[in-house]
């Protein structure tokens, strides 16, 4: 996941603003990590640089 995708990118509950945690990245995207909705108190997982922004009870 590109990191100026945060720009645009929302909680898909609350249309509030995520917040980035990066567990493993290179020189271009974020490979790992997860993006945080402190509103619904929500993790979105980033894994193999896509972001999972299913709302929790659509995931598996």
């Amino acid at each position: 996941m590109k990191k100026d995708l945060m720009d645009i990118l929302a909680c898909p509950v609350c249309k509030g603003n995520l917040i980035l945690n990066v567990v493993e990245e290179n020189e271009e995207e974020v490979i790992s990590g997860t993006l945080y909705c402190p509103v619904c108190k929500e993790h979105y997982p980033i894994d193999e640089g896509i972001p999972n922004l299913l709302p929790p009870d659509l995931r598996n």
